[in-house]
């Protein structure tokens, strides 16, 4: 049985091999969710080579599916790292049985929860009634 979490980061530029050292963690030493003896939940690749227009993306977004990742550890990664734009770092997450993406973001040396706060899958008038 799967627990899956879609991950996108949005990096600067700068910060590439910040990401691919992320993915690098993810793939090897991500703690798993209620697993204190198992690491490794998938890892992260750059899509923003493929991505469609006539110009070139000014960032870098890289996504993965993950597996029973420990998304608290996941957070604190992301935080602790020493990105060289942590201003320009957001980190989406929709986790298995959400509907949308939680948009993190390092403000102040902190990563803070930015979007949306709510309505959430909880709420009861987030599902509208279906005819």
């Amino acid at each position: 049985m799967s627990w899956v979490a879609n991950v996108m980061v949005s990096i600067d530029l700068d910060d590439r091999g910040n990401a691919e050292a992320l993915g690098d963690w993810l793939r090897e030493e991500a703690p798993r969710r209620g697993q204190s003896d198992a690491f490794g939940v998938g890892f992260l690749s750059p899509i923003t080579d493929g991505w469609g227009g006539w110009k070139n993306p000014e960032c870098c977004v890289w996504a993965g599916a993950l597996n029973h990742a420990d998304l608290d550890a996941l957070r604190q990664r992301v935080a602790d790292t020493s990105w060289r734009q942590p201003n320009a770092v957001q980190l989406f997450v929709m986790d298995q049985e959400e509907s949308f993406f939680r948009l993190w973001m390092i403000r102040g040396g902190k990563l803070r929860q930015f979007a949306p706060l709510e309505p959430s899958e909880e709420d009861e008038a987030f599902w509208p009634d279906t005819p």
